[in-house]
């Protein structure tokens, strides 16, 4: 075991979404969304530096005028892991050092949940870690909702829209529901970018396939937080409204 090495954690802010453009800027309680899930990161006592990365003019002067660090990235990029990449590499991020990939669409993220994420790179061995959650059999059911099947070690399997495992048997059915946020040493950050599509990512819409179909390991630490993300108005409303509870319960 080794200590921990340095972390960054970056958050993608991209302006256009198909389902609700301008996302980033979606006022939550008198703040932008990006705010809220830049403020979340920074309770994880582990990175060095925390920052925005967008391509979009408007999310970079709003996160100037809320002192939020940011970098503005190329508008071109097919995913924003890409555009996290582009963004360590101009922060200088050395190839042993964590990057990890906060979705800027979650404003309730568990900052411990990013403690969880980092912990294991305390391994020489770790390049690539995720989450997952339990669901239940009905949860399970929805395509929307990737699933995750993990080895005894705790590296990812498989991953799939598909109910996996398939339960032949009348045991009792556990799904573990993968949860889309990712820390990468930065030299198998920089590897994943350059590899490019691979077949079962395309099948499925699932990029962390083209990690395991070239070998690339990704540990898998399961967790009881849940990961609610803004997809829409009505999603941004619901958010809304339990942030608001979660203050008047405190």
């Amino acid at each position: 075991m080794t200590t921990l090495p340095k972390c960054y954690g970056i958050i993608p802010a991209r302006f256009q979404s198909k389902r609700f453009p301008g996302k980033p800027l979606a006022d939550l309680h008198g703040k932008p969304m990006f705010w809220h899930v830049y403020n979340q990161a920074r309770k994880c006592p582990y990175f060095s530096r925390i920052a925005l990365a967008t391509d979009d003019q408007r999310i970079f002067s709003a996160a100037e005028a809320l002192q939020v660090p940011v970098i503005m990235t190329r508008a071109d990029h097919p995913s924003g892991t890409d555009r996290v990449l582009e963004a360590a590499s101009s922060m200088g991020v050395s190839d042993d050092a964590v990057v990890v990939n906060i979705q800027g669409d979650e404003p309730l993220l568990e900052p411990e949940m990013l403690n969880s994420l980092v912990a294991p790179f305390t391994s020489p061995n770790v390049r690539i870690t995720t989450l997952a959650r339990k669901l239940n059999p009905g949860e399970a059911d929805n395509p929307d909702r990737v699933k995750v099947v993990i080895a005894a070690d705790g590296r990812a399997l498989y991953f799939s829209r598909s109910k996996i495992p398939y339960y032949r048997n009348d045991a009792e059915q556990i799904f573990l529901g993968h949860i889309g946020l990712y820390a990468f040493r930065m030299e198998a950050l920089a590897f994943f970018q350059k590899l490019g599509p691979s077949q079962l990512e395309t099948i499925e819409s699932l990029e962390q396939l083209r990690l395991l179909e070239n070998g690339l390991a990704i540990h898998v630490i399961v967790t009881d937080h849940n990961s609610i993300g803004v997809d829409t108005p009505e999603d941004l409303a619901k958010v809304a409204r339990m942030m608001l509870s979660q203050k008047e319960n405190n």
